[in-house]
């Protein structure tokens, strides 16, 4: 099985060819992470993370990094002589990672799944152990590390309705890679059945919660709030609403609704945060022939900026998003109108910020259900019902401020997954007959 998932692996970088000969000449950074993808490192990441026997924690994507960030956090407190490395498959991960995750010793680009380069990116971190944040099954990457005996386990592991139905085509071969799995922190109770139902060993299946509701980072204060009320030019009277992780198609009805708020709350201000930064040009320009004044995050201060207050601006840049949810009074999250599945609604929740979500809420489906229960998440299942919840909101700021309060005792009763997910990395070192204690050289 793994020869013919390596042939078919060649055969679609082969394919990929021209897109990445497209991607080296236009996008800025590809080559150097096309190159650490490849197996070759730039030479001062080599000299701080090689041979020193480095825990390796591996998030895939932005959202995998923010669940990753508390995780680190309380590896470096409970190994401080310990070198952990962070691997991550996007750039925008990368540079979220980056961003979010200071403790970590090295920020490096996951390996193309191929034995030689797999085996050549192992040999240098040399980890003594491996953490899958969320599901990230690799097969030559987990074979390797079982060959190795170097422990591997999943936290904050989550399924899919949709990954189920792709990994149930092959369940043979997943049962086996998840064979090499020695411990399953699971976020949920469904998420325990289904990886269950993968082929995982039950006895090696654990439900610990979300470590989402353990972020700190995007904690900000009330003297923060007023400096960032400053700086998007936020200081009218309002009200705020933040679109977060908008994709294409959701840009449009948001906008839609908001030219009818303006009617009746002419100073109220949009925060649009477009899921993929590369729209932000386009969205911009159907936005301004509109008719209303916008600017995007990434211009200001420059030539773009006439320095007065736009009625909306378009969030362009990475890692911010977090901490912008807390100027909200209401906040929609985006993913949801299109059927991609959501995005993190528990960010703006910590906020203590009400939620507005559209019908497909899928990939989130048992937070949206425990918010959504206690009144802190709203579905709007089409444009006439999104309408109508935000009038409604915005006209009852005590309903917001209810709500708000609400957001803020859930995710208070549901932190310290964190906690568990490190005591069960804990258990799985000293089962495995594994050293924890200060760097060494191998």
């Amino acid at each position: 099985m793994y020869w013919f998932y390596n042939i078919c692996l060649v055969a679609y970088w082969i394919l990929q060819i021209p897109i990445l000969i497209y991607r080296l000449v236009f996008e800025e950074g590809f080559y150097d992470r096309l190159k650490q993808s490849a197996g070759i490192m730039p030479t001062p990441t080599l000299q701080r993370i090689a041979y020193h026997n480095a825990i390796w924690v591996h998030a895939a994507s932005v959202g995998e990094v923010v669940a990753a960030s508390p995780i680190v956090r309380e590896l470096k407190k409970k190994y401080p002589d310990e070198m952990v490395v962070v691997s991550v498959v996007t750039a925008t991960g990368h540079r979220m990672a980056r961003r979010i995750i200071p403790e970590a010793d090295g920020h490096i680009f996951f390996p193309f799944d191929l034995p030689v380069i797999t085996e050549r990116i192992v040999n240098i971190v040399d980890p003594k152990a491996i953490i899958l944040i969320e599901t990230e099954l690799w097969p030559n990457f987990l074979r390797l590390a079982w060959r190795k005996k170097i422990p591997v386990m999943m936290m904050n592991g989550r399924i899919s309705g949709r990954s189920m139905g792709k990994y149930a085509l092959i369940k043979r071969f997943t049962t086996r890679m998840l064979f090499q799995i020695q411990r399953f922190c699971m976020q949920s109770a469904i998420d325990r059945e289904r990886i269950i139902s993968m082929g995982a060993i039950p006895e090696r299946v654990t439900i610990t919660g979300n470590t989402k509701y353990d972020q700190t980072y995007a904690t900000v204060s009330e003297e923060e709030r007023a400096a960032l009320r400053k700086e998007f030019r936020f200081d009218g009277k309002g009200p705020i609403i933040v679109a977060g992780s908008t994709h294409g198609g959701e840009e449009e009805i948001v906008v839609k609704l908001f030219g009818k708020i303006l009617k009746k709350y002419p100073d109220a201000r949009l925060l649009l945060a477009v899921r993929e930064i590369t729209r932000a040009p386009s969205v911009r320009f159907i936005i301004k022939h509109q008719g209303y004044t916008v600017l995007r995050r990434s211009k200001m201060g420059t030539d773009e900026d006439d320095g007065t207050s736009p009625q909306i601006v378009i969030l362009d840049t990475i890692g911010e998003l977090g901490r912008l949810y807390s100027l909200a009074d209401v906040v929609f999250v985006g993913g949801s109108f299109v059927k991609v599945g959501g995005h993190n609604i528990l960010e703006p929740a910590a906020h203590g910020k009400p939620v507005v979500v559209g019908p497909n809420m899928f990939n989130f489906q048992e937070i949206f259900e425990l918010l959504s229960s206690r009144g802190v998440c709203l579905m709007a299942h089409n444009e006439a019902e999104f309408e109508k919840i935000m009038f409604d909101l915005l006209d009852h700021p005590e309903t917001i401020k209810k709500m708000g309060e609400a957001a803020l005792e859930v995710v208070s009763e549901n932190q310290g997954a964190t906690d568990r997910n490190i005591k069960a990395f804990a258990e799985l070192i000293e089962s495995s007959g594994v050293k924890l204690g200060g760097r060494h050289e191998s």
